[in-house]
């Protein structure tokens, strides 16, 4: 029943919750038992962030509301993004596993940022109509 929902279509929601499906486990398994409860907990919730706000964000109705919350995936992209840079200089995860997930990172963020430059212009072009109607309103009451 959820399964058509207008986020399921988006490339960047699936990669985006494909990759908080792996961080998951990832920090329950590889971070020492007092970092699950602090970097791991925080790259979870970051992890988390990122689908969720494409979610929310396609669920409201106006464009300058979808691009508040693509902006917070974005931001919870990239706090994931250095999460994981953390947990690499803690040594909880290895070169190969941070790069692996470094890739995945901006396989989200590719596609998210085309959503963000999206929503922009059509704002743009919104505004530029709403412009070209007043002018016109006006020329024709001149």
């Amino acid at each position: 029943m959820l399964e058509n929902t207008r986020h399921h279509s988006l490339i960047a929601w699936q990669r985006a919750d494909d990759l908080f499906i792996k961080l998951h486990p990832l920090t329950l398994k590889h971070f020492p038992l007092f970092e699950k409860f602090e970097l791991g907990s925080q790259l979870r919730r970051a992890a988390y962030s990122v689908p969720a706000n494409i979610v929310e964000g396609f669920a409201r109705r106006s464009r300058k509301s979808r691009l508040h919350f693509l902006n917070i995936a974005e931001s919870s992209l990239a706090e994931a993004g250095y999460c994981i840079h953390a947990a690499y200089r803690l040594g909880y995860v290895s070169a190969e596993l941070r790069d692996e997930l470094d890739r995945e990172i901006k396989a989200v963020g590719a596609p998210l940022a085309g959503l963000v430059r999206s929503t922009k212009t059509g704002l743009t072009l919104s505004a530029i109509g709403i412009v070209f109607l007043l002018v016109a309103v006006v020329w024709c009451a001149a």
